[in-house]
């Protein structure tokens, strides 16, 4: 099967048309956040404040890069484990549009049942290939919370970004199949 070619920003129609066990390459924007940077945003969302940067219809990467080598854009970019951002992911999602997350494993049940809510999608980036994942990746900036380090929100210019759709809008799960609406 060809990958899909998706591009951020990403809307309801968008995200409906993707379907779990697609493969994609994304082109466009992404924000990188691991859950120190999560925490941070959700405390802003509680506190009524502004967030640093626009999510409506964003796409997240649960990654923290390596520092990139001279003359290379960015070190290794391979994803984190997902599970870590599930206390704030259906925060995020809800108040802020949201549209996709990038990352690997499994979702809770609060996280999917927010993505069928509000319409968000859920790409498993390829674990182990963090170097392979980099050459996507054509322009990287630290937008915010630079103190901590690695983990600070980036903003990313990907290019063919290879994803596959692990859990999509509509239920469709493919870690639990049995289990998919």
């Amino acid at each position: 099967m060809k990958p899909i070619k998706i591009h951020t920003p990403f809307d309801d129609a968008a995200v409906t048309a993707l379907k779990a066990g697609q493969q994609v390459l994304l082109s466009g924007i992404v924000y990188t956040a691991r859950d120190a940077a999560h925490k941070r945003l959700c405390n802003l969302i509680a506190n009524g404040q502004s967030l640093p940067l626009d999510l409506n219809g964003a796409a997240l990467y649960f990654v923290g890069p390596s520092p990139a080598k001279p003359g290379y854009v960015i070190g290794s970019a391979g994803p984190t484990t997902s599970y870590r951002m599930d206390a704030y992911s259906p925060i995020l999602i809800e108040q802020t549009g949201l549209k996709a997350m990038i990352g690997k494993g499994d979702r809770s049940p609060e996280v999917q049942n927010a993505m069928q809510k509000h319409r968000c999608i859920y790409f498993a980036a390829t674990g182990g290939a963090a170097a392979l994942i980099s050459k996507s990746i054509v322009k990287c900036e630290v937008l915010c919370y630079d103190d901590l380090g690695p983990e600070a929100i980036h903003r990313l210019e990907v290019k063919d970004l290879p994803l596959l759709v692990a859990i999509d809008c509509h239920g469709h799960n493919l870690y639990h199949p049995e289990k998919s609406n």
